[in-house]
Parts: C-alpha cells; structure tokens; sequence
C-alpha cells in the first residue's frame, strides 16, 4: 500500500482555476510508515521546529489499475475520507533551497493522518465537497473539491500512467489555503460537510 500525494493542487477563484491549471502535478509519495497510528497523539518530530498541517480529502483505491482513462476513473474507487499531510515546512524549505527531494519533510513517521471513511454515494457530487480542519476549537482551514485545479478522476487519470494503483492506495488530492503551525497540546479536528473523520491531539 502507497501513499500518493498531490502538492499545489488548489485555486482561490475561477481565474486561477484557468491560469494556473498544471500540466504536470506534483506528486510525492509517503510510506506506509508515515501513517499515524489510531488513537494515538501526532508527536512533533525532534529535527523541526516548524512543522504544518495540510488538511487533504483523500481517495481509497479498490481495484487494480493501470493507463486508466478518467471516464473510467470513478470505478477505481468507492470510498472518499479526510486526512493530514503533516509537514516540516523548515526541513522542506531547506531542501526545496539544496534541490532535494522533499520525503524527509513529508514522509517521517507520523506524517500522515487517514481520518474514517465515507461511502462515495454519501456524496451527490464529489466535485463540490466541502471540508474543514479545526484547531483547537477555530477553523483554521476549509476548501472545497471545486477549487481542485486537477479533479479526482484527471489525478487518478494522470497518476496510473506512472504508477500501477492497487487496492488500498490512498491518494492525498492536495490541500486548500490555510496552512499553518502546530504546537504541543493543540487539538485537531477534520469534518467533511458536518461530519468529524478525525481527532488527534499534537504532543
């Protein structure tokens, strides 16, 4: 199982929807390692002092597939959930400075939080789902699949020419503005519409 994630993947308005539209997106992968454990608190690694969230609807994979074209693409997947991209924006930037590859600031343990799922017929379009992040009680980031310069079904279109998926791939489809730090002790909350997928306490 692989973590397939999706960077700068979100507009604020319609005219960014057009221009800045990507031809190639960024994509990175996380380990399985990288998933933080049920129930347990994300604890801020010990080589960052500046690590974000990024709140991200995610996408379960249930059916093997490779080339797929995005007419087909709502068949390779039944589930849509909510998840944390966790980053150590210092280490990120530094590398980003060196071009390095980003996996030490994306992909250590504990940096991907994978909320509970929801059945895609929950949804009447998932094109316009709305979904938040709350910390500490504030909401602090919130966006909508409508703003997504590529859709689901273009990612798992334009992911599957390079990687075969196979079932229990989730892809993380980028994160909306609103990023910021985490400090010890904070509580975080994710909801899709009104419904809470995730709780974790930062330690």
């Amino acid at each position: 199982m692989k973590l397939i994630c999706i960077g700068s993947n979100y507009g604020t308005d319609t005219e960014a929807l057009v221009q800045k539209r990507p031809k190639y997106p960024i994509i990175f992968l996380k380990p399985d390692t990288a998933i933080l454990l049920k129930k347990q608190p994300f604890f801020i690694p010990d080589f960052s002092n500046d690590v974000h969230y990024e709140v991200e609807i995610l996408i379960k994979i249930n059916r093997v597939g490779k080339h797929i074209d995005k007419k087909f693409a709502h068949k390779y997947y039944k589930e849509i959930g909510l998840g944390i991209d966790f980053t150590a924006r210092d280490v990120q930037q530094r590398l980003k400075a060196e071009g390095q590859p980003w996996e030490t600031a994306k992909a250590f343990d504990g940096a991907a939080v994978v909320g509970q799922w929801l059945s895609k017929e929950f949804f009447s379009n998932v094109n316009a789902i709305n979904f938040s992040l709350e910390k500490n009680g504030e909401v602090v980031q919130k966006g909508n699949t409508a703003q997504m310069l590529l859709k689901i079904d273009e990612l798992i279109e334009y992911i599957s020419k390079y990687f075969t998926l196979k079932i229990g791939d989730i892809i993380f489809t980028g994160t909306p503005a609103g990023t910021g730090k985490v400090t010890a002790n904070d509580k975080l909350k994710g909801f899709i519409e009104n419904t809470e997928l995730f709780h974790i306490t930062v330690k």
